[in-house]
């Protein structure tokens, strides 16, 4: 049920305008890049969550939303205090064994297991085995959590026998995310059914909304004697569950049998959320279907993530383009009425209940009167998480998007390295566009994806079939036989191929390595008819961190690097040129470092180091004068430029 994109580009230019009105106050600075500034101040420490009653934190779900917030907002930008805050937000449990401390498995919470997400970010991104041992634990769990008799989680222990909607967002993107990193596909079936269940115990036919929780004893006193539902439709307890099936399904495999049954809830899901939007605001009410009851209030972090889920099912290709503006209108809401100016840098987010529940003690009943009784507060960590969330995804839509509908194909088959990954399973890695680790592309690629591009990998060889549907193939550093048991090597009939290609009017995107690193003989054929050749050499070599060593300055009104100062380049293959080549950049001894060359309606770009992976963009390890996150930027938005339909050439 994929859903395909119509009139994009009219949905973004839409979007832009409409952010002018709104964007007086945020003129230098985005929202996100606001609040997230606001998090970062009042809650520093773990150790505190709640500024004006200071004491220990807790393990719990309210951190990881807003983790995942701040990770999205680092992934946008590559920003290193945005990491580096995540993992210090999570070094405060994790210990160096991979313990969670203050955690008890014993509980069978189901929002214990949300922070699991910032534990596999941490893993993926450094590959301590620490933040892997930790998320396992939180699987562990999951193993023998209590269940209903058809297999649905209990939200907690202590409430036997009860599914919430808020439970599926705190455990089904974790046991989705887990699953995917160790090959675990039977989960996916358990996953899909926690959906299915809650929808088939928790729905109401008539609205399409969901309740916020269904019994199956039917023995709460909130419970229907009949249905099991709760009395109400609680506007974050809907907010959690479309975040969860939008989160979920990310990493869903696309050719697992339920998948299209999850888009389908999802779609059903979404309809009523855009039925219960308030017109005026573009707001959705504390209790979604009462907006007109006396008492009920716009309420901020259910808002934040209907915008979220709308504008990400979108994205991904799960809803149609139409929610784009549902979540439009209410981003422009929550701008208008909860967003609250403190300074050219900061915001508040006002207006997120602080919670709501049903049963315990004192008991909730799950009434209307008992929600509004529920205190209203500025800067709620669930709300402001939520809102980080939105902001990016927002951000994110309305950025231009040049290569809309255009394919950037990158080579798995002369690149082919394997490994064994944390479970034994076998792992293609080292420049791979999911890899978030040092050796990996994730980077570059999300630059990619907020310029339009649709990213994918080719496993085959690249024949003109196989090229058929791709704007720009990238090949990265081919196999040598320590790399490869069996290398593939670049052939005649590739570079006949690929020649063709590239004079057709593909780009070409070539990047090699410093000799003893890559495999140059059959590069350099490839590279001939382009009048470029990979030197065997070794330029810009650096000891330990004298990263002064492969600092190269790039002049102004450069063709490519509109925005870039400084550039870090390692231990590079140098160019020899001859027509059609150009040089465009060199290093201070004059060797060419980057070059490019028109062939045909085509055009290929040359360097020789694989330079873009996540170590040298991520912004973790370079100094902040280094500016190669906005160079892959420039790269990509002048590939986009030289796509036939954008060419001025």
């Amino acid at each position: 049920m994929k859903i395909t994109w119509i009139n994009t580009a009219a949905a973004v230019l839409l979007l832009q305008a409409s952010y002018s009105s709104v964007a007086h106050a945020q003129a230098n600075k985005p929202l996100s890049a606001r609040m997230a500034a606001t998090v970062m101040e009042i809650w520093a420490d773990s150790l505190n969550l709640n500024p004006e009653q200071p004491k220990p934190v807790k393990w719990a779900y309210d951190q990881g939303v807003i983790l995942e917030g701040i990770d999205g907002l680092w992934k946008r930008t590559g920003k290193v205090e945005y990491f580096k805050y995540m993992q210090k937000s999570m070094d405060f449990f994790v210990t160096k064994d991979g313990v969670i401390q203050r955690y008890k498995p014993q509980d069978y919470n189901i929002d214990n297991i949300k922070n699991g997400r910032s534990l596999l970010t941490l893993y993926k991104v450094t590959s301590q085995l620490k933040y892997f041992k930790a998320a396992s634990a939180l699987r562990e769990q999951l193993k023998d959590h209590p269940r209903t008799k058809e297999g649905g989680f209990w939200h907690k222990k202590i409430y036997p026998s009860q599914m919430w909607l808020d439970g599926l967002y705190m455990g089904q993107p974790f046991y989705a995310e887990y699953a995917a990193l160790v090959g675990d596909h039977a989960a996916f079936d358990d996953i899909a059914n926690q959906f299915i269940l809650m929808e088939k115990y928790s729905k109401d036919p008539k609205t399409g909304l969901l309740y916020h929780g269904w019994d199956e004893s039917k023995e709460q006193k909130w419970a229907n004697p009949v249905t099991g539902q709760s009395p109400n439709f609680w506007g974050r307890a809907m907010g959690w569950y479309a975040m969860a099936l939008v989160d979920a399904l990310e990493y869903f495999p696309k050719d697992h049998p339920k998948r299209k049954e999850l888009q389908e809830i999802l779609n059903r899901t979404a309809t009523a959320v855009r039925k219960y939007q308030d017109p005026k605001s573009g707001l959705w009410y504390d209790i979604l279907d009462k907006a007109n009851v006396k008492g009920n209030y716009p309420e901020a972090s259910a808002s934040a993530m209907f915008v979220y889920s709308l504008a990400k099912g979108v994205r991904n290709g799960d809803l149609p383009v139409s929610y784009l503006a549902v979540s439009e209108k209410g981003y422009r809401g929550m701008c208008k009425v909860f967003v609250e100016e403190v300074s050219a840098d900061r915001v508040n987010l006002k207006g997120t209940v602080s919670v709501s529940g049903l049963g315990g003690k004192p008991y909730r009943d799950g009434s209307f009167a008992y929600y509004l009784t529920e205190p209203v507060i500025t800067n709620d960590p669930k709300g402001v998480g939520a809102f980080l969330l939105a902001a990016n995804e927002m951000e994110w839509a309305s950025s231009a998007k040049p290569g809309q509908g255009k394919t950037v194909l990158l080579d798995n088959y002369f690149n082919h390295e394997i490994k064994k990954d944390q479970s034994g399973n076998d792992l293609s890695w080292h420049y791979k566009w999911a890899e978030r680790a040092n050796g990996g592309f994730s980077m570059w690629g999300g630059i990619f994806e907020r310029n339009g591009f649709k990213t994918r990998e080719l496993d085959e060889e690249p024949t003109l079939k196989n090229l058929s549907n791709a704007a720009v193939y990238i090949i990265v550093d081919p196999d040598t036989e320590k790399e490869s048991a069996k290398p593939n090597y670049i052939g005649v009939n590739h570079i006949k191929d690929l020649t063709s290609w590239v004079k057709a009017g593909g780009l070409l995107v070539l990047m090699a390595n410093d000799t003893g690193n890559t495999e140059l003989d059959h590069f350099n054929q490839l590279a001939k008819p382009f009048g470029i050749q990979f030197n065997k050499d070794s330029k810009g070599r650096v000891n330990r961190n004298e990263y002064e060593t492969a600092r190269i300055d790039i002049p102004a009104r450069n063709s490519i690097f509109k925005n870039t100062n400084r550039l870090f380049v390692k231990e590079f293959s140098s160019l020899s040129l001859s027509s059609p080549a150009v040089a465009i950049v060199k290093d201070s001894a004059g060797n060419n470092v980057i070059a490019t060359a028109k062939y045909g309606k085509g055009t290929v770009f040359v360097i020789g180091d694989p330079w873009l992976y996540n170590e040298y963009v991520d912004g973790r390890k370079l100094p902040a004068d280094y500016d190669n996150f906005a160079a892959a930027t420039d790269l990509v938005q002048w590939l986009s430029q030289q796509l036939p339909s954008n060419s001025t050439k």
